[in-house]
């Protein structure tokens, strides 16, 4: 008990401090390049810094677990206190414990913080911010199919719950048989109202002899049930910065319609499975490392820990990339990597408990 609270309070204050600097490595040098593009507002600027620093946790914060292992690791050999829980009868699997423990609570933390739109988006918002002096931009020109209806939203304000310049074309046999104009919709208890419109409807016989297009109004009009407006925003837009919410309800609701929904997987693979790979690496870096000072050299094993870290991290952020572009599927790009490093970290662990058994 005692080895585990000080290898944590070790490991913690570590990986606050790598986080920390990384994050304003990250945020600084993003305000240096684009100081021009912002907007003069502090309070944009401020709003902007603090979304630039979500991103950077968000990006950086697995990586910065990984970093703080092997700098807690050094500590402890180049202070001998490694070699003094090992003559006090701990074995490597009990030193590792709280490094396990503590990374992988930490990213359970991590990916729960995922279930709020300020850290989910916050890329996205930093975007919006810096281009439109605004941190959630309009989508326009917004067209998709949904229940045998083609929908177009010519301005959608997810934050307002408000869709401009709507348009619904109802087909029927591969045939435009109504179309509902709108200049505006809201949305309110799981679907978009249309308070006032006009309804066109096309005779199924448009020969001299029918009665031609008939025009009406049309109130009250409910569509596009259970679509929610940031729903709408990010599935339609190809965006892959989800909150947890938002991707499970667009899976399910997607998926009722026959819509491809391998984007939206992949985001939730990135949200609950890509931040292990954090606690799997550093089983695997563990056991490389020697128990004393006389057989490391501490500078050469420090960068090459450090260099296979990265080198891991950006295939895995390779592979993330090529999923969202769907290039590759999200389950060879996400899934099978992580599959990968945990057979390589029970092996691992297995051999090196079997042997101090």
């Amino acid at each position: 008990m005692l080895a585990f609270r000080y290898i944590a309070l070790h490991y913690l204050k570590y990986f606050a401090i790598i986080l920390g600097a990384l994050m304003l490595f990250v945020v600084g040098f993003d305000y240096m390049e684009h100081a021009a593009e912002l907007s003069k507002s502090a309070n944009l600027l401020l709003i902007y810094l603090v979304y630039n620093g979500f991103y950077a946790i968000d990006l950086l914060l697995p990586l910065s677990l990984v970093f703080a292992m092997i700098s807690t690791k050094i500590f402890l050999i180049r202070s001998n206190a490694l070699v003094s829980f090992y003559s006090l009868g701990y074995s490597r699997v009990d030193v590792l414990k709280p490094f396990v423990i503590v990374s992988t609570t930490i990213i359970v933390l991590f990916i729960s913080l995922h279930t709020w739109s300020s850290f989910a988006r916050a890329q996205e918002f930093s975007r919006n911010i810096r281009q439109h002096a605004q941190y959630l931009n309009p989508t326009r020109d917004l067209f998709f199919a949904y229940k045998g209806k083609y929908v177009y939203f010519s301005k959608l304000l997810p934050l307002q719950e408000r869709a401009v310049g709507v348009r619904v074309f109802s087909v029927k046999n591969n045939s435009l048989k109504e179309v509902v104009t709108a200049k505006a919709a809201e949305y309110r208890n799981g679907f978009w109202h249309i308070k006032k419109g006009d309804l066109i409807e096309k005779p199924d016989d448009l020969s001299l002899a029918s009665s031609g297009i008939f025009v009406s109004k049309a109130d009250n009009l409910k569509i596009l049930e259970g679509f929610r407006p940031k729903m709408l925003d990010q599935v339609y837009e190809g965006k892959v910065n989800f909150t947890i919410g938002d991707a499970i309800d667009a899976i399910l609701l997607l998926d009722s319609q026959g819509i491809d929904t391998r984007t939206i997987k992949g985001a939730l693979y990135k949200i609950f499975v890509y931040p292990f790979f954090a606690p799997l690496l550093i089983v695997i870096i563990f056991f490389f490392v020697p128990m004393s000072v006389r057989f490391l050299n501490v500078s050469l094993f420090s960068f090459g820990a450090i260099l296979a870290t990265l080198l891991i991290w950006g295939i895995l952020m390779m592979f993330i990339e090529l999923s969202n572009n769907k290039t590759i599927s999200s389950e060879v790009g996400i899934v099978a990597p992580i599959i990968i490093l945990l057979l390589i970290a029970i092996r691992q662990w297995r051999r090196h408990r079997l042997s101090t058994s």
